[in-house]
């Protein structure tokens, strides 16, 4: 089960990879498009993302000390590298 908020190396796919939810103890992302047809199939993705919504939002409301917006991270810090070749 995806739980929001509590680690940084979760991923979940819903419909196959075209949507992916990734976990981030600060954020969690959403990438992809989902096409939710009127079909059972569609049923199951909108329940999926149902489900994952719900489970951020609880997350969200159950944080007693919610900041207005987290501070943006950097991305990894350049580094130097030895030439391979």
């Amino acid at each position: 089960m995806f739980k929001a908020y509590s680690n940084d190396d979760d991923v979940l796919n819903i419909q196959g990879d075209a949507l992916t939810v990734s976990n981030g103890t600060t954020r969690v992302v959403v990438n992809g498009t989902l096409a939710i047809t009127k079909d059972k199939r569609g049923l199951k993705a909108a329940l999926a993302l149902k489900e994952t919504l719900d489970g951020i939002v609880a997350a969200l409301q159950a944080e007693p000390h919610l900041p207005e917006q987290v501070k943006e991270e950097p991305d990894a810090k350049p580094g130097v590298i030895d030439n391979p070749f």
